[in-house]
């Protein structure tokens, strides 16, 4: 099934976890692939099996359309670049996914830094901001719609202890979120939330290696396993797809049931 066929999207944050999955699987659907990071290879550590291939390769490789253009979401006119690359190659934007992202974590919030707050706010903030407010523009000049997804988290739900700033950041990104399909929602533009827990990627490397960790964690799961970033891909299909047309404003978890786990057995 091509369930995204001809359609252009934007992605940003996808050299590497999420958004590389996410774009791949976007190629494979037919849609036309802007991939954007701030460096087209992958981070080291990740899990991916082709992780020597910049993205866009891969998609080309399979015989997608997709194109590179590098951006710093924390800055708003490489942004605005980055949309404007997009369309002067595909000709529209159809679907942007803000999945650009930072973490920080493993203190309680008075040992946290005053940087490590900025970073998470800067990225997980202002670049979703940014990316959206683009969006938006570009799909009131087209005059038909569009579609935005963007990753927030489960910290975005409630508050998970040792990782304050983060959780401050993603919270503000959920109701960044709400705050865009309340005011589009009447222009057809469409926004929607995906909440992963951890899943397998370069950011949660060093916790995936910590044994320890990795046993609590996977016992704190109804499910009993780590997400994989194919799980969050899936859902972004269905999302940028004409499937989820009457789906608005929602915040979906993708998480094993990890927010019901204190009623597992």
């Amino acid at each position: 099934m091509q369930r995204l066929k001809d359609k252009v999207a934007v992605i940003t944050g996808s050299s590497s976890g999420f958004g590389r999955a996410i774009a791949l699987s976007f190629g494979r659907e037919g849609a036309k692939v802007v991939c954007s990071d701030v460096r087209r290879e992958a981070n080291a550590g990740g899990f991916e099996e082709d992780m020597q291939l910049p993205t866009d390769d891969v998609i080309r490789g399979n015989g997608g359309q997709a194109a590179f253009v590098k951006c710093d979401v924390t800055k708003n006119k490489e942004v605005a670049d980055l949309v404007t690359a997009a369309v002067g190659k595909f000709g529209r934007l159809d679907v942007m996914v803000n999945n650009a992202g930072v973490y920080r974590g493993g203190k309680l919030m008075h040992e946290f830094t005053e940087e490590e707050l900025d970073i998470c706010l800067k990225i997980n903030v202002k670049g979703m901001f940014f990316g959206s407010q683009e969006a938006v523009k570009q799909f009131l000049k087209q005059g038909s719609g569009g579609n935005i997804v963007n990753l927030v988290s489960t910290a975005g739900l409630g508050a998970y202890p040792r990782q304050s700033v983060y959780n401050i950041s993603k919270g503000a990104a959920a109701n960044l979120t709400r705050s865009l399909a309340v005011e589009y929602g009447q222009n057809q533009i469409r926004v929607n939330g995906i909440c992963p827990t951890y899943c397998k990627t370069s950011l949660t490397r060093a916790l995936f290696d910590d044994k320890a960790f990795d046993k609590a964690f996977t016992e704190s799961i109804p499910l009993k396993r780590w997400g994989e970033v194919e799980d969050v891909a899936n859902l972004a299909i269905f999302l940028a797809s004409e499937e989820s047309s009457y789906i608005h404003g929602d915040m979906i978890e993708v998480d094993g049931g990890e927010r019901l786990s204190r009623y597992s057995v």
